[in-house]
């Protein structure tokens, strides 16, 4: 994937944020905690991500590759949708959906969202 970011940690955040944008309903599920969502973004992103998330400047598969832990990269990515979601709430804008807001920060339409991202079910 090319990613277009400030470093290479920026992008690995970004590799993380594109593959998790599918389970973003947690955080306006009010009835989970946020243990609850950290353990399922967790579970997620090891089930369907690689252990180590690798970011070159100069092209695919480069020794010299920057590499950034998956579950590291993940927990500070659901810091910062923990944050974004209480931030949301403080300024009275709770009633709108995380992933509709993500989604268009992204200039994306909420169209584009798999169906299974509407469920607010655990994909199988």
């Amino acid at each position: 994937m090319v990613v277009d970011a400030m470093d290479a940690d920026a992008a690995a955040m970004h590799s993380v944020d594109l593959a998790m944008q599918p389970h973003l309903w947690i955080y306006d599920d009010e009835g989970l905690t946020d243990s609850d969502r950290h353990s399922h973004v967790m579970l997620e992103a090891l089930m369907h991500m690689a252990t180590e998330i690798r970011v070159s400047e100069q092209g695919f598969d480069r020794v010299d590759a920057a590499r950034f832990g998956t579950p590291d990269m993940v927990h500070q990515w659901h810091q910062t949708m923990v944050g974004l979601a209480r931030l949301m709430m403080a300024a009275g804008l709770a009633s709108r959906p995380m992933r509709q807001l993500a989604t268009a920060a992204v200039g994306k339409s909420v169209c584009n969202i798999p169906p299974e991202a509407d469920s607010k079910r655990l994909p199988r």
